[in-house]
């Protein structure tokens, strides 16, 4: 079985560290799919604008080949083993991973690509596939997830006044707001589960143009800089 991209992922989050751990829980991140040769065509995206949402299956390429039955969840704090196919975890055996996403447009000219919005995706993602988001068919309501039954708390973040000037003049061909992104993607708390509340240990991730950079205090998180 051969498996051949169709489309690229050109977002905000440079490296896969403080990327959302689910897809529309940063609803402020923006991306851009451009879709590669021979789909680079209007005729393959012809009435997909209809769709507020969107389906991506992609490949999670910094993650090939490393992979275990079992895995440690973030939301089990990284304390108790799942199975890795009882989890979303990225290690996994084909790598494959799946996003609802949601559409702001369709740009045909001058190349082939999708806005959106809400990507758990790192830059330079490889896409498989793009199907239309069926509400009818894919929301289930009364469908459960024991131990991923609701979204995750999220920690209050503050932004210091300079920070903030900086990030508001922020600006990109996909109408990205920094400060907002800034505040969902920090809230959901980007370390990882194991780590213990270090005052003096200072955090950094790409985003956007920028290396961000903050630390956890008793109030929550503090951005310290945005470079």
């Amino acid at each position: 079985m051969v498996v051949e991209p169709i489309a690229q992922v050109h977002s905000c989050f440079g490296e896969k560290f403080g990327v959302p751990r689910q897809p529309l829980l940063a609803d402020a991140s923006r991306a851009s799919i451009t879709l590669l040769p021979p789909l680079d065509t209007p005729d393959a995206v012809a009435g997909l604008e209809q769709n507020s949402h969107i389906w991506v299956v992609f490949q999670f390429h910094q993650a090939a080949g490393q992979w275990s039955a079992k895995v440690r969840p973030p939301r089990l704090g990284g304390n108790k083993k799942l199975g890795v196919l009882a989890t979303r975890s990225p290690f996994r055996p084909n790598n494959i991973g799946l996003s609802v996403i949601r559409l702001l447009e369709v740009r045909t000219s001058p190349k082939v690509e999708l806005i959106v919005a809400g990507a758990d995706l790192v830059d330079g993602t490889p896409v498989l596939d793009i199907k239309p988001y069926v509400p009818y068919a894919d929301a289930l309501t009364h469908a459960q997830s024991e131990f991923a039954d609701a979204a995750p708390v999220q920690i209050p973040v503050t932004i210091p006044e300079p920070v903030l000037n900086k990030a508001k003049a922020y600006r990109d061909d996909w109408g990205t707001d920094l400060p907002r992104l800034i505040e969902q993607v920090l809230s959901q708390d980007p370390r990882p589960a194991y780590q213990k509340t270090d005052p003096q240990r200072i955090y950094g991730m790409q985003l956007c143009e920028f290396n961000l950079r903050w630390r956890y205090t008793d109030a929550g998180i503090e951005v310290v800089a945005l470079e």
